[in-house]
């Protein structure tokens, strides 16, 4: 250790000042022995620093801070227990594609290796724990290198497919002096990731002569900034779009050619079914994506995604690798331009038909089948709970969702408006929605919600006191029904009973309380008011609604 008071740089200097040059202004993080080189950096540098109270949930505050501000999340970690517990918060944000730059410290260099000296938090490969989480992993074992790999850690966090990148360094290396001058500037673009010209058009001309052409709109969709010429494309091809929860709010939600969310509904997958080309952006057709794996499209399909590995690995396809943002305005472009030569040439393209109705109608139909089977469910109170949150929340706020009942209805049912809707649906891990809305509110400066039920809030509860240490303007809606909510009703309908999923929890208003921070309780249909007044409020505050929230029926299922 450096003495008291020395002003001599050192690695963790090194560490700080790129990520100043490269325009970090937030870290997330918690102290550890091996780090406090990083930690003491800090203090000679304009990087605000955010210390959660469990690594995981530091993990779920960059990964929301990246979400709602568009930046890259850095991340701190202490080597071993500190670092392994973060990985679950890492899944959430590999999954879904989220840049974050994760600075993990690690044992004294020589202790580095085979060896087992018996050093504290020592593993015998601590990055290699991180492989299934990261898009990447580096050791640093000289200062020197501190500065380009951060660089080149950052570059390949931004580039589509997008992501955490992993980096470790020697405690003794971020603590020795150094002779590398200090950090003044670095540079990070993403790589290039176009679609290929002869993918495109080939695409051009199965959608040209589609009659009956969808679009799946996924998380790709958001990430790569897309939306525009989604609504354009959309617009040429007179094409029905579903939004994925992963691309919720990529298209608009009241216009007449949108499906909404309604991906697990087999009214909609039917239509997806229909349709003679199907376009799929930034998504890999997955689980909940494709109904639980029960679409079975009748046209061809063309599935664009940065990830080689997400093409055709659910259904064959015109497999396009290429940013979802670039891949859309090059199909705009393309299409529009093949359209005008249609024109010109006499040929237009033939308007939409679905077997003689006009896409509008079969959207407008389909979303009224939808209601109805809704109605034949008794799912009134559910759905107006779900109504008088989205009415109580303003139009442009972002919220953040847990993995809880409410969230499976938000997937499907929630319209973000001019805001952005964030879940945990990547990986699905309990303990995303509080500590992710931590990040936005951190990121933004501005209030946002968070929405968890009973169980998954007990995964984040400490961090009520992140909030009141930092103010943060969170309002947190817990949904207590006393358990498991979404596995009690799994159980129940595979097995007719429920094992395990009944829990005994605190009482939320005294618990937040506790930290200072205001809570109140309310029944379901006081939600409304109870939000409103929240959501005006300064700082953190908790709303804790006491229900028992039904989910609709799947459709996936046998009857």
């Amino acid at each position: 250790m450096p003495e008291a008071g020395s002003a001599v740089r050192n690695g963790g200097d090194l560490v700080v000042e790129t990520l100043s040059a490269l325009g970090a202004t937030t870290v997330f993080g918690i102290p550890g022995q091996h780090a406090l080189g990083l930690f003491d950096a800090l203090t000679r540098s304009d990087l605000r620093f955010v210390s959660s109270r469990v690594e995981n949930n530091s993990a779920f505050a960059a990964d929301g801070f990246s979400r709602a501000t568009g930046q890259v999340g850095v991340l701190f970690l202490s080597t071993g227990p500190g670092a392994l517990t973060a990985l679950s918060g890492l899944q959430e944000a590999y999954a879904t594609g989220v840049p974050m730059v994760v600075v993990a410290s690690q044992i004294p260099i020589e202790g580095l290796g085979a060896r087992r000296r018996g050093m504290l938090h020592q593993l015998d490969d601590q990055k290699a724990s991180a492989a299934n989480v990261t898009k990447s992993q580096r050791l640093i074992q000289h200062a020197s290198g501190i500065p380009s790999a951060i660089q080149d850690a950052w570059t390949e966090a931004i580039s589509s497919p997008m992501g955490p990148v992993w980096l470790e360094i020697p405690q003794n290396v971020l603590l020795n002096p150094v002779m590398v001058p200090a950090v003044e500037d670095a540079l990070a673009e993403p790589f290039d990731n176009p679609p290929r010209t002869e993918l495109v058009k080939e695409a051009v001309r199965w959608l040209s002569a589609a009659k009956r052409p969808a679009i799946i709109a996924g998380g790709g969709t958001r990430r790569g900034r897309g939306e525009a010429d989604l609504l354009a494309l959309a617009e040429k091809l007179r094409a029905p779009v579903i939004c994925t929860p992963g691309g919720n709010g990529a298209f608009p939600w009241n216009h007449e050619l949108s499906l909404q969310a309604w991906i697990e509904d087999r009214y909609t997958t039917e239509v997806l079914e229909d349709a003679d080309v199907l376009l799929v952006i930034g998504s890999s057709l997955g689980e909940v994506t494709s109904n639980y794996f029960t679409l079975a499209p009748r046209g061809k399909i063309i599935q664009i995604d940065a990830e080689p590995r997400v093409l055709e690995s659910n259904q064959p396809a015109l497999g396009i690798r290429a940013d979802a943002g670039q891949a859309l305005s090059a199909l705009d472009a393309a299409l529009g331009q093949a359209l005008a030569d249609a024109v010109r040439e006499g040929s237009p393209r033939q308007p939409s038909d679905w077997h003689g109705q006009a896409p509008e109608q079969v959207v407008a139909q389909t979303l009224q089948k939808v209601s109805a089977r809704l109605d034949s469910q008794h799912l009134d109170m559910e759905r107006q709970f779900m109504a008088d949150i989205r009415a109580a929340v303003p139009a442009g706020m972002q919220t953040y969702w847990d993995m809880t009942i409410s969230a499976y209805w938000a997937w499907s049912c929630w319209d973000a408006k001019s805001g952005q809707f964030h879940s945990a649906q990547g990986a699905g891990g309990l303990g995303y929605g509080y500590p992710g809305a931590i990040g936005g509110a951190v990121g933004l400066g501005e209030r946002v919600l968070a929405v968890s039920g009973d169980g998954s809030a007990m995964y984040s509860i400490a961090e009520l006191a992140t909030a009141r240490q930092h103010d943060l303007p969170v309002t947190w809606l817990i949904v207590d029904d006393g358990g498991y909510g979404i596995l009690r009703e799994y159980m129940v309908e595979a097995f007719g009973q429920a094992t395990a999923t009944e829990l005994a929890g605190p009482d939320f208003v005294k618990l937040a309380e506790s930290f200072g921070v205001p809570a109140r309780r309310t029944a379901p249909d006081g939600v409304r008011q109870a939000l409103v007044e929240s959501l005006a409020a300064e700082g953190p505050n908790v709303v804790v609604v006491d229900a028992r929230i039904g989910l609709f029926a799947p459709t996936h299922l046998a009857p």
